[in-house]
């Protein structure tokens, strides 16, 4: 716990569930995403639309599940499908709004890595996968990344492209054939990113209360750009760290 009152993870969660408007559907993953997609949901955004990708539609969990096939999900949710369904239909089909991905590397353009640390064949680290992870970035809406950024995190040049972003030059999804119009904003511990019209790269507009320039600059493995007028991430409400608070503890 920092001096503030609030962890940096906690500014990441409520960062990023303020983001999720109310009969938004959204597709979301386990962990930070799923944290903040169930605040949103008890706070500000109660008509939320969740799906995860074990295929349950309209799920209201009264706590955050462990995972995809946690039955507090079926249990709750309005109607379950097939995997195969679930991204043939529902989300090819431009029918989510959201989709919530996490990432062990980012590059500029918001491409994603969540395969291989080092070379393919003889890896430094082995990680799980893109999963459905290249199907939710390419064909929902808009997707939301939440990672902590660092400089291992945010790199110039990727090992692996597990899930495209804005593709190598920053303009490569049309050409790809995807539908989704890419990332809406990538959620740090230190602030928020969104993509530059001019350069399109990934640019700083707004900084978490505390965090300075220089240490997003030293954070970010490329010259990090930021917009003209930086704004000041608002700090944590009471309500939202209880609650926030009171989700993590569910899981435990």
């Amino acid at each position: 716990m920092s001096k503030t009152g609030y962890t940096s993870n906690e500014m990441m969660v409520i960062t990023a569930s303020r983001f999720l408007k109310n009969d938004a559907v959204v597709f979301i993953g386990i962990g930070l995403p799923s944290l903040a997609a169930n605040l949103a949901r008890k706070l500000h955004a109660p008509n939320i639309s969740m799906i995860y990708e074990s295929g349950t539609l309209d799920t209201k969990p009264d706590r955050p599940p462990l995972s995809i096939g946690d039955d507090e999900l079926s249990r709750k949710a309005l109607s379950i499908v097939s995997v195969p369904e679930m991204f043939r239909y529902w989300l090819q089909g431009g029918r989510i709004d959201i989709g919530f991905l996490g990432a062990a590397q980012i590059d500029r353009f918001a491409n994603i890595n969540t395969t291989v640390i080092g070379d393919y064949n003889y890896p430094k680290i082995r990680l799980p996968g893109a999963g459905g992870a290249t199907e939710i970035a390419g064909f929902c809406t808009h997707t939301l990344v939440m990672l902590q950024q660092t400089s291992s995190n945010f790199v110039n040049t990727l090992d692996f492209i597990s899930s495209v972003g804005f593709g190598k030059e920053g303009n490569s999804r049309p050409k790809l054939g995807f539908t989704g119009k890419g990332p809406q904003a990538v959620i740090t511990d230190l602030g928020i990113m969104e993509q530059s019209p001019e350069t399109k790269e990934l640019i700083m507009t707004h900084l978490h209360p505390g965090v300075s320039v220089e240490q997003a600059s030293e954070s970010t493995g490329w010259p990090l750009k930021f917009a003209e007028s930086i704004k000041t991430t608002t700090v944590p409400l009471e309500k939202e760290l209880s609650l926030l608070r009171k989700l993590e503890k569910m899981m435990k």
